[in-house]
């Protein structure tokens, strides 16, 4: 690690009164190391000295790099965080411009997978609520989706790190329109939203909700000009003198009094806005365009899943609707405030932030929610440059005069170019590292060398806390038999693999079995790597030649081996390709795309591109279906 900088965190003791969720290998969590971060590509410019931010990597690890320059300076987070669903949420790949059905040109691509062994699952969100709090600002608010898997848990957990005092909602958004009958129970039909603040003095701004049809119809009527308009009491419970409504004096029911002041009510008379019914009582004239809706409460009935056909879906599993994220962003920030998502997903949460003019960062481990985010946003960028003005929502509370929107950078923060689908990682290593696997086995996954192998989750860095299965299952008998057999020898040689590891997770495994003497070697995937290739490369040519760059053939042998594709049997290399990015005067480290095609669905990108004459060095990113890219540099 280039520099060797740590934070520490408070230690928030438990409070008298309050109940503390216990799991087996709870630890506490009160340090971590800087993670540097490398920016590798460029889209936009900045404002005011400001360009937003996405991130590829660990989000403890990209937490871990922003406590840094942002700690207690973000404004608002929200998070779509692993529901411990048990599932795997895949993408359909398809051949581009084409409606393949197949099965040797579309299949589902695993994106990650949200399976979790015994308590895993609440040490990693423990630690990252932990991180996530360090970065919040005194006055910012925190948002977690959840639903039923473990929104019972993650309340106590958001409890234990913000403090039962800054629980603020439940919000209960129902995401399902209908229901299918249950073996036992109700159905599910809604997701949990819960909202805490860091402090008593967070910001929040009422949001509202357009009133429903049936209401209007029932309570508003036209004026002589056609403007909808009701009347509403000016007298409520109580005790109050008698008014004077221009030549009207009138005196409220027993038990009554009026609402407004004499004052009041003389402005009212002068400007139109008091009438009379027809029994003579004053009333006060509410227009309907003048009125903001329904103030919105916890219970979101009016927010819609997104589906295949909505036009903002971008074919992400677990995708949230825009409307969700914009009433979240307008409630608890304002124009200019810094929004994060550390489990990014499709990008939601940064397009609507870009829209509404809120700066925002981003992260994911994913790559494929990496790519799937940017070319969003470039989207959002080019029609915001076309427009010439920031991008907005229909139900946006704007400015009257927009302002133009950030651009962003993409940042590395460790290589994770190594694993682009963590799910096929333990195969790929098994494969690589020429492991004889356990097939049967519950703890290892195989022999290397005389030594017996655990291959921890890829998905983020190896924590000691990802060594309390392998204890409890450890053979301790056996143990005990070596030692007693050979007391000066390793009871057992241990391999572990893992992919980034906090640095004493070996000396932490041979403290906690100190009774047997043990040979435990780290390979650190990330350090280690060496000339591992777990991947085929993909092949193309690209060539300048009449005054354009032509990219003559690209094949990812990836893609075509899942599409169980050969060579001579692509009709047009463009199907295989998701964008194409072209920067005319790549500086050697950070990719500037003066280029960015992305066709849709539907069609194809160009292959040839025009050069311009202040063209130098060449740099051209192809990204397949799959998001793997090749870069190549063409002189």
């Amino acid at each position: 690690m280039s520099e060797q900088l740590s934070f520490e965190f408070e230690d928030r003791p438990t409070i008298k009164g309050f109940p503390e969720l216990r799991w087996t290998g709870k630890r506490p969590y009160r340090s971590t190391l800087y993670y540097p971060a490398q920016l590798r590509e460029r889209y936009g410019e900045d404002v005011d000295g400001w360009i937003n931010r996405i991130y590829w990597g660990d989000n403890l690890q990209v937490m871990s790099h922003l406590l840094k320059e942002f700690r207690g300076k973000i404004d608002l987070i929200y998070i779509d965080p692993p529901f411990d669903s048990k599932a795997d949420y895949k993408k359909r790949i398809a051949l581009q411009g084409t409606a393949a059905a197949s099965d040797s040109s579309a299949f589902e691509e695993k994106q990650y997978g949200d399976i979790w062994t015994n308590d895993e699952y609440l040490q990693f969100m423990y630690e990252r609520l932990i991180i996530l709090r360090e970065l919040l600002a005194d006055t910012g608010s925190i948002y977690l989706h959840c639903d039923w898997h473990k929104s019972h848990h993650l309340r106590m957990l958001m409890d234990e790190v913000f403090g039962p005092s800054q629980f603020r909602n439940e919000i209960v958004w129902q995401k399902i329109r209908t229901t299918k009958a249950q073996a036992v129970g109700f159905g599910p039909v809604h997701d949990s939203v819960f909202f805490y603040t860091k402090g008593p003095t967070a910001r929040f701004i009422n949001v509202y909700k357009p009133f429903d049809p049936k209401y209007i119809k029932s309570h508003y009527k036209p004026d002589p000009n056609g403007r909808l308009f009701r009347g509403v009491s000016l007298i409520q419970s109580g005790q109050g003198p008698s008014r004077w409504f221009g030549d009207r004096e009138i005196a409220p029911p027993p038990g009554r009094h009026w609402i407004w002041s004499q004052e009041r009510i003389d402005e009212a008379l002068a400007a139109g806005r008091i009438r009379f019914t027809s029994r003579g009582t004053p009333e006060k004239v509410q227009y309907l365009d003048e009125m903001q809706g329904d103030i919105v409460d916890d219970i979101w009935v009016d927010v819609f899943p997104i589906n295949s056909q909505a036009i903002e879906s971008v074919g992400y599993p677990t995708q949230k609707p825009e409307a969700l994220l914009s009433r979240i962003i307008e409630a608890s920030s304002s124009p200019g405030d810094l929004v994060f998502d550390c489990f990014m997903g499709s990008g939601t949460t940064q397009a609507v932030a870009m829209k509404l003019g809120r700066r925002f960062i981003g992260a994911d481990i994913n790559l494929g929610a990496v790519q799937t985010t940017t070319k969003r946003l470039i989207g959002l960028l080019d029609a915001a440059s076309e427009s010439a003005q920031a991008p907005t929502l229909d139900d946006a509370q704007n400015d009257d005069e927009p302002q133009g929107s950030p651009g962003f950078e993409v940042w590395n923060v460790n290589n994770y170019d190594f694993f682009r689908n963590p799910l096929e990682a333990r195969d790929l290593l098994i494969q690589a590292l020429e492991i004889q696997p356990f097939p049967e086995s519950s703890v290892w996954d195989g022999e290397l060398h005389g030594r017996i192998v655990k291959i921890m989750p890829v998905n983020r860095i190896a924590t000691k806390a990802d060594l309390e299965e392998l204890k409890a299952n450890l053979p301790y008998k056996v143990y005990e038999q070596r030692k007693e057999a050979n007391p000066n020898q390793p009871v057992e040689r241990i391999t572990i693999v893992c992919m980034g590891h906090e640095p004493d997770l070996a000396a932490s495994l041979q403290a906690d079995l100190s009774a047997f003497k043990l040979d435990i070697e780290i390979v650190d995937v990330l350090r280690d790597r060496g000339d591992l290739q777990l991947k085929r490369e993909a092949e193309a040519e690209v060539v300048v030649e009449g005054g354009k760059l032509v990219i003559r053939h690209f094949y990812p042998l990836n893609l075509m081996q899942k599409l169980s594709l050969q060579k001579e049997h692509v009709e047009d290399w463009r199907q295989l390709v998701e964008s194409v990015m072209i920067d005319w005067n790549f500086d050697g480290v950070v990719l500037q795309p003066a280029v960015a095609d992305i066709p849709s669905k539907s069609d194809l990108v160009a292959g040839i591109y025009p050069v311009p004459d202040s063209a130098g060095t060449i740099r051209v990113k192809i990204t397949d279906l799959l998001s793997e890219s090749l870069e190549i540099e063409v002189q």
